[in-house]
C-alpha cells in the first residue's frame, strides 16, 4: 500500500495538469463517500448533505453572497460515481487533444474559466426565467468545465477525427454539435440546471477557440503558472553553463543515466522506496527538462 501511495503521490505531482485535474475530482468524490461511510457507522445522518450544502452551487443568490466560494467548488463536486466516470471520460479524452495543440496553462484556465461561465448561466437562467422562480436548486460537477474542454478543442481543430466504437472515424465538430444540440433539447426534461450551466461552458470554450484563432487568448488575465525562485533558476542553469562541450556532455550522460536508474526503481518498488537524495535528484531533474 505505501508504494501505490507513493506512486499516486508522483503521478500528481509530476503528472500533466489534466492528470492533477482528474486526480482532484476524485480525491473530492472519494472524500464524500469516506464521510458517509463514517455517518453510516454512527448511525448519524450522512456527512456528504453538508458537505454538498456547503461546496454545491445554489442558484438562491441571497444564499451564495455568503458562499461565494461555491462557484469554484462546484465544479470539483460529484455525489454519483457514474456522473464522475463519465466526466473524466471525456475530460481524459478530449483533455489529451487539447494538450496536442495548446499548452496546459490555457487548459487549466479553459476548465476553470468555463466551469466559471456555466456556473453563471446557470443562476442567471434561474433567477430570470419564470419557471424556475419558486424553485432552490444545486449544480454540482466537472460537467460544464468540461464542456469548455470539450468545445474548445473541437472548434480549435474541427476536423480532427477520432474513432468511436460502432461508428468509426468521426470529426470533433460533430461531436460538439451532437453535444450541444442534446443539452439544447434536454433542458425541458430532467435537469435542467445541468443542461444549461454545460451551455453556458461550451459558449465559453467556443468564443476562447475563436479567439485564439484570430491570435488572442481571452483567458490570458488569469495566471497559475508557478514562479519558481530565484536561486533554484541560478543553481539550475549555472550546473551546466560554466562547462566545456566535453564536460557538458558527460555530466548530461552521467545525470541521465542516474536518472533512468531512478525511474527503474520506481517501477519496481515505487516512488517511495527512493531515498531523500534521489527524490531531490528527481526533483531537481524535473525542473531542469
Amino acid at each position: 500500500m505505501p508504494g501505490i501511495f507513493g506512486e499516486i503521490h508522483y503521478k500528481f505531482k509530476y503528472g500533466s495538469v489534466l492528470t492533477k485535474i482528474i486526480f482532484i475530482n476524485i480525491g473530492v468524490f472519494l472524500v464524500i463517500k469516506l464521510a458517509d461511510l463514517f455517518s453510516f457507522l454512527s448511525g448519524g445522518i450522512p456527512l456528504s448533505y453538508y458537505l454538498i450544502d456547503i461546496l454545491a452551487l445554489h442558484s438562491n443568490i441571497a444564499y451564495l453572497i455568503f458562499h461565494p466560494w461555491q462557484v469554484f467548488t462546484y465544479m470539483f463536486l460529484h455525489e454519483g460515481l457514474w456522473h464522475l466516470v463519465f466526466n473524466m471520460l471525456w475530460l481524459y479524452w478530449f483533455g489529451v487533444i487539447f494538450l496536442n495543440f495548446l499548452d496546459s496553462g490555457k487548459f487549466l484556465r479553459v476548465y476553470i474559466l468555463g466551469g466559471l461561465a456555466g456556473g453563471l448561466l446557470y443562476i442567471l437562467a434561474y433567477n430570470i426565467f419564470p419557471v424556475f422562480s419558486h424553485t432552490d436548486a444545486i449544480a454540482l460537477g466537472a460537467s460544464a468545465s468540461v464542456m469548455a474542454v470539450v468545445i474548445a478543442i473541437s472548434v480549435y481543430v474541427p476536423d480532427y477525427v477520432i474513432y468511436l466504437l460502432f461508428l468509426g472515424p468521426v470529426r470533433l465538430k460533430y461531436i460538439a454539435l451532437a453535444t450541444v444540440v442534446l443539452d439544447i433539447i434536454s433542458i425541458s426534461g430532467g435537469n435542467a440546471g445541468g443542461h444549461i450551466a454545460h451551455l453556458g461552458g461550451a459558449l465559453f470554450g467556443y468564443l476562447f477557440a475563436v479567439e485564439i484563432k484570430r491570435g488572442k487568448d481571452i483567458t490570458g488575465f488569469l495566471k497559475f503558472e508557478k514562479r519558481k525562485p530565484k536561486s533554484n533558476f541560478r543553481v539550475t542553469k549555472s550546473r551546466y553553463r560554466t562547462r566545456s562541450d566535453w564536460e557538458y556532455n558527460a555530466m548530461k550522460k552521467q545525470d541521465n543515466e542516474r536518472l533512468d536508474k531512478i525511474l527503474d526503481k520506481i517501477a519496481k518498488n515505487g516512488y517511495d522506496s527512493l531515498t531523500e537524495e534521489e527524490k531531490k535528484f528527481l526533483f531537481d531533474s524535473s525542473k531542469r527538462s
